[in-house]
């Protein structure tokens, strides 16, 4: 099944995400990342956390490959030191440390179509999760991988990337944000405008 995706306007965005208790079915969790995945690469995202199909729950998905160049430029050749992509899901994340110098990268979010903006995350994290089958995990990531993780798991805090920019900045795009709250937006992707329902 693939979700609409919740547009920037909707209250779910900017709430903290809930815990999935350990009775949550799981067959029913296994589902919904399931779907999660189908609706992530219907909308060519890379990431794609609960809130943004509705879910206040503390949940994401990512598969950072397309993020990544592992190739030379020049020859086309394997890098020998080639950060590898990661396609998981993470339940229950938990950041335990951010670290390293802070670096900028042009972000963007499915729920938000059509802006980008500078944002800059910490090049290295840990993240203590449980997997699908719920399994527990610590984990280090870096680079883009890193960052892609960093932008999900700031969904579940209720945190946007639109959140991390300069003021003025987000006086440059106020006007846009406003319009994709009110459903004026272009997209290839089913979406869910607050009090709208789908489109």
């Amino acid at each position: 099944m693939i979700y609409p995706i919740v547009a920037f306007g909707d209250p779910v965005l900017k709430t903290r995400a809930k815990d999935i208790p350990a009775d949550f079915p799981a067959d029913e969790l296994k589902q919904i990342v399931h779907d999660m995945y189908d609706t992530m690469y219907h909308a060519h995202g890379v990431g794609l956390a609960a809130p943004q199909v509705a879910k206040g729950i503390r949940l994401f998905v990512i598969d950072s490959e397309p993020m990544i160049d592992n190739e030379d430029e020049e020859t086309g050749e394997p890098l020998p030191d080639a950060e590898k992509g990661v396609k998981r899901a993470f339940i229950n994340p938990q950041m335990v440390l951010e670290t390293g110098e802070e670096w900028g990268f042009e972000e963007g979010c499915l729920s938000i179509p059509g802006v980008r903006e500078m944002v800059y995350r910490h090049e290295t994290i840990v993240l203590r999760y449980e997997d699908e089958n719920r399994q527990p995990h610590e984990e280090t990531f870096s680079g883009m991988t890193a960052r892609v993780i960093q932008h999900e798991y700031d969904h579940l805090e209720g945190v946007l990337f639109t959140d991390k920019i300069s003021g003025f900045k987000k006086q440059l795009i106020k006007g846009k944000l406003t319009r994709i709250s009110k459903g004026d937006v272009n997209a290839d992707y089913r979406m869910r405008f607050a009090g709208q329902g789908r489109r």
